[in-house]
């Protein structure tokens, strides 16, 4: 059984991993193609967030969010592998902010190409999100293993 539960993280972190590695290859000295699509989606975020709550939101280099994100998911991966709970809690956060984020479907039109496209992946990241929320259920939930091991009772003798 832990082989397996070793082997389903494994293929699981596979998605963080290989989006981590992608991003890795192609940040470069201004983060890269990852850091060009996510400005303006940034500062759309940041216009909204100043809309709404009048809160002004500090000016960020992109190539630092792009690295934070790769450092989260490869950090939350490598522990989430080994059964971490911490890994996993890393792995829901980086999926808390970059999903609205990313998957920005709330601002097309519900008849745009794009709005199916981006909604399509914003569920598919919620389903990560689920995912990762249920193991650190199921982690949390199972009784912890004692480091003394009780003794059992010695058999008595009928007879």
């Amino acid at each position: 059984m832990g082989l397996l539960s070793f082997l389903g993280r494994l293929l699981f972190v596979s998605v963080f991993v290989l989006s981590a590695y992608q991003e890795f290859n192609d940040f470069g000295v201004d983060g890269g193609s990852a850091a060009k699509a996510l400005k303006p989606k940034f500062d759309v975020l940041s216009k909204h967030v100043a809309t709404h709550t009048g809160f002004e939101v500090l000016h960020v280099e992109m190539k630092h969010l792009i690295l934070g994100a790769l450092i989260m998911k490869s950090l939350g991966s490598l522990l989430f592998v080994f059964g971490s709970s911490l890994g996993a809690i890393i792995l829901v956060l980086h999926q808390a902010i970059a999903t609205p984020v990313l998957y920005d479907f709330y601002n097309y039109d519900v008849d745009k190409k794009e709005f199916a496209q981006l909604f399509v992946k914003f569920t598919q990241s919620l389903a990560l999100l689920g995912a990762l929320f249920f193991f650190i259920g199921m982690k949390s939930s199972m009784p912890k293993r004692s480091s003394h091991p009780k003794k059992k009772a010695p058999k008595t003798k009928t007879g």
